[in-house]
C-alpha cells in the first residue's frame, strides 16, 4: 500500500522559535512553546477542507511508519512532534521511536538509560546531548518513550562513516569489518540526477534555494564533483535510517515513528525512498513541519508530505 496521498495543515498560533537551521533554541521559546496546546490548533486538509487533531492522530496511529521531519532546535515544531509522539503512544502499544540525532555506535548508552541502568547525567555522557544538541522536545519524546517502556532506536550512522562516504566513496566503506558495516547502510541505488530530491539537493547545498525555476545551472566540473561527493554523504544517512526503521519493522514494532529533519521526507525526499524501497509494502505516513504561517496550504507546500504542520518563521530575536 503506497502511503497516505493527501496533505494536511496545522495552523498552530504566534510563537517564537530559533533558527532551523541549527540545534539551539532559547529557555524562553521552549517555555513559551510548553504552554502551547497544539492540539487545540486549526487543521486543514490539502484541499483546504476543516479536519483535525484527532484525525492526524489517527492517521498516525494507524501507519507502519511516520516520518516526522522537523526544523532542528525548534521549540514549538518539536512540542507539536513530541504531543503526536505521545497520541501515538497511548493508541499503539507495540509503537516504537527512531531517531536522527542518536547513531548507531551510541545505542548502548541510549538502552542503558532506558532500562534504568544509568541516571539522564551518564546516559548524556554517554550519547554526547549537550543542552543545544538536546533540546526539551527531543527529551520529551524519550522520556514518555521511557515512561511506557517502549524503545527508541539510535537511528543514523556515526558520523566517521558518513564522513568517509564523502572523502573516499563507498568502496572504502564496503571494505570495512562487519562490526563496522553494521553501524551504517550502504544504498542500493542513489537517486539520478534529474530526480526531484538530487534537483533539490543540489539546489540547496549550492546556496540556490529549494525551488528553483526550470532547470538547476550549469556548475564547474569541481563544484559538481563536490556536490555529488555530499550527496553520498546524505544518501548513506538517508539509506541508514531507513534500514532503522525498516528493522524495526520487521521485528514486529509499529508505528515506527521516525523524527528527521524534514529535507529528508520533504517532496519525496531520499530516507522515505528508501523505505519505500526496502518496505515497499508499508503504510507510511509523513509529517513535515513547515517554519512558516499560514492558514491555509501554500501551493509550495502542496505534495511537501502527507501532513505539513506550520509552526511559526525559523527566527526570532528574543529580549533578556
Amino acid at each position: 500500500m503506497k502511503s497516505i496521498q493527501f496533505g494536511i495543515v496545522l495552523a498552530v498560533a504566534g510563537i517564537g522559535i530559533a533558527a532551523a537551521g541549527g540545534c539551539a533554541s532559547s529557555r524562553k521559546s521552549e517555555a513559551s512553546a510548553a504552554l502551547v496546546d497544539v492540539r487545540s490548533a486549526l487543521v486543514f486538509r490539502g484541499d483546504g477542507a476543516a479536519a483535525s487533531w484527532p484525525e492526524l492522530s489517527a492517521a498516525a496511529g494507524a501507519a507502519d511508519a511516520v516520518l516526522l521531519g522537523e526544523n532542528h532546535g525548534h521549540p514549538l515544531g518539536l512540542a507539536s512532534a513530541a504531543s503526536l509522539w505521545g497520541d501515538v503512544l497511548a493508541s499503539a502499544p507495540q509503537s516504537a521511536l527512531c531517531m536522527e540525532f542518536f547513531e548507531r555506535d551510541q545505542q548502548v548508552g541510549l538502552d542503558d538509560y532506558l532500562a534504568g541502568l544509568t541516571d539522564e547525567a551518564a546516559f548524556r555522557k554517554a550519547t554526547g546531548r549537550t543542552d543545544s544538541g538536546y533540546p526539551a522536545g527531543h527529551r520529551e519524546m524519550v522520556e514518555s518513550a521511557k515512561a511506557h517502556r517502549r524503545p527508541v532506536i539510535a537511528g543514523n550512522a556515526p558520523r566517521r562513516y558518513v564522513r568517509l562516504a564523502r572523502t573516499e566513496g563507498y568502496d572504502r566503506l564496503a571494505a570495512l569489518l562487519p562490526e563496522q558495516r553494521r553501524l551504517f547502510r550502504i544504498p542500493d541505488a542513489l537517486p539520478g540526477p534529474e530526480s526531484q530530491y538530487r534537483v533539490n539537493f543540489d539546489r540547496v547545498m549550492s546556496g540556490e534555494g529549494e525551488h528553483g525555476s526550470g532547470a538547476s545551472p550549469a556548475r564547474s566540473h569541481e563544484s559538481q564533483a563536490r556536490l555529488d561527493a555530499t550527496f553520498r554523504s546524505q544518501s548513506l544517512w538517508d539509506w541508514t535510517m531507513a534500514e532503522s526503521v525498516a528493522g524495526a519493522l520487521a521485528a514486529g514494532q509499529r508505528p515506527v515513528v521516525l523524527v528527521v529533519g524534514r529535507f529528508h521526507i520533504d517532496n519525496q525526499g531520499g530516507t522515505l525512498l528508501a523505505l519505500r524501497g526496502m518496505r515497499p509494502g508499508a503504510k507510511i505516513v509523513t509529517v513535515s513541519f513547515v517554519d512558516e504561517w499560514s492558514s491555509s496550504l501554500r501551493e509550495q507546500d502542496r505534495g511537501r508530505a502527507d501532513f505539513v504542520v506550520y509552526v511559526g518563521p525559523s527566527a526570532v530575536e528574543e529580549g533578556g
